[in-house]
């Protein structure tokens, strides 16, 4: 595969928030078995392989001319301990799989800092990660495909 992984993208409206700086989310899954067949490699998290189901990436806002906003606020930083209650189900939904092997908090720490600071007038830190599980286990891509034909694992 010719991408660094295969990213799906999920468009999310939100003409509901008019104090927003942006125009939707893009929720984006990734499938941990093309992120792993680059030549970059991968390394699955401290806790163990990943289920072979697609992982969340990211929940990023975006807006309708392609720009997007980034790194929004340093004045709210990654804080763990706001999101103890749903570490189970992220290390599950939303692993790292880059080297080397981490907890995933790194990578949490990435999204929120670059996207979810961006997100703060509709999101604070727990609801960011909390909608974007939520999101997740609202419909089953792997299941989609799945039932169309298609096999999917992680090797």
């Amino acid at each position: 595969m010719s991408q660094a992984f295969l990213i799906l993208v999920v468009f999310l409206s939100l003409s509901f928030v008019s104090r927003a700086q942006y125009d939707f989310f893009y929720f984006v899954l990734q499938w941990p078995g093309s992120y792993c067949d680059t030549s970059s490699s991968c390394c699955y998290p401290t806790y163990g392989k990943p289920p072979s189901d697609f992982g969340i990436h990211g929940l990023w806002p975006n807006n309708n001319d392609g720009s997007y906003p980034s790194n929004c606020d340093s004045s709210y930083p990654f804080d763990e301990y706001e999101i103890q209650d749903l570490l189970s189900s992220m290390d599950t939904n939303w692993p790292s799989l880059s080297c080397p092997s981490s907890d995933s908090t790194s990578f949490w720490s990435h999204e929120w800092s670059k996207h979810g600071t961006c997100a703060e007038s509709v999101f604070n830190e727990h609801d960011y990660f909390q909608d974007a599980l939520s999101l997740k286990g609202q419909v089953s891509i792997l299941q989609c495909l799945n039932s169309a034909g298609n096999t999917f694992e992680i090797s």
